[in-house]
């Protein structure tokens, strides 16, 4: 009875490591084709911007945004950006527009090596900019909590941009902030270094295939290994 129930935990543990494993390898794939998706789409038209509330009515795709906000004191600081080979963050701004409120992407930020925060001075009152309406970068795996306040008040330092977090912390209902981002036009005076990359600090679509096979394989590994466990028991007996 003994050696029964340690090969029926035997097989529940390998049931469950490649559940996990199949699991992630699914995940990475949903990735691959959001990726896919995102850079399948086509260039969005700079002569003929829509106004930020058009854009957010629109489906959530690629649009060149031209409008005039009213931003507000409050920045999040998107941690762990790489650009260049050096570690940084992603400055983004609230403001506001009829339709709501949104995060704009205002450039990027290197981090010294004792990762003091810099000193950010908000954009204050109603400026006309431009810019790519688009995704925010991938979350990854949502790993602990995405808010952390800073010294410096409404300053709130991320590990990805979660929408209903920042909401809550700008006291707003969760729908009342975009879930999509204005990335400023590079050209723009405003904000700090920035480029318009859809993908940026994040893998291609063909790493995430490679991960998924990789997670895919280690699932049935781990059965084809309790398989033959299994077998090797029953002859022992």
């Amino acid at each position: 009875m003994t050696r029964q129930h340690t090969g029926l935990l035997g097989w529940l543990l390998a049931f469950a490591v490649a559940a996990l494993f199949s699991t992630l390898g699914a995940w990475q794939l949903q990735r691959m084709h959001e990726k896919q998706a995102l850079l399948a789409q086509a260039p969005p038209d700079r002569s003929h911007g829509l106004a930020l509330a058009q854009a957010m009515r629109a489906p959530a795709t690629l649009h060149w945004v031209h409008d005039t906000l009213e931003f507000l004191p409050a920045t999040v600081l998107l941690d762990n950006q790489l650009r260049d080979g050096r570690a940084g963050l992603k400055v983004y701004q609230a403001a506001r527009v009829d339709a709501g409120v949104v995060l704009v992407d205002l450039g990027w930020l290197p981090l010294p090596a004792d990762r003091r925060l810099p000193r950010i001075a908000p954009l204050q009152g109603r400026i006309e900019v431009q810019g790519l309406w688009a995704p925010p970068p991938s979350p990854g795996l949502a790993l602990g909590p995405a808010l952390a306040a800073t010294a410096q008040p409404r300053v709130w330092l991320a590990t990805r941009v979660d929408t209903a977090a920042i909401a809550a912390q700008l006291q707003l209902p969760a729908a009342a902030l975009a879930g999509q981002v204005l990335r400023l036009d590079p050209a723009s005076p405003l904000g700090y270094t920035r480029d318009l990359d859809l993908l940026p600090n994040t893998l291609p679509p063909s790493r995430h295939l490679g991960y998924a096979v990789q997670w895919f394989a280690m699932a049935l590994a781990v059965l084809v290994i309790a398989g033959v466990l299994h077998v090797r028991r029953r002859r022992g007996r």
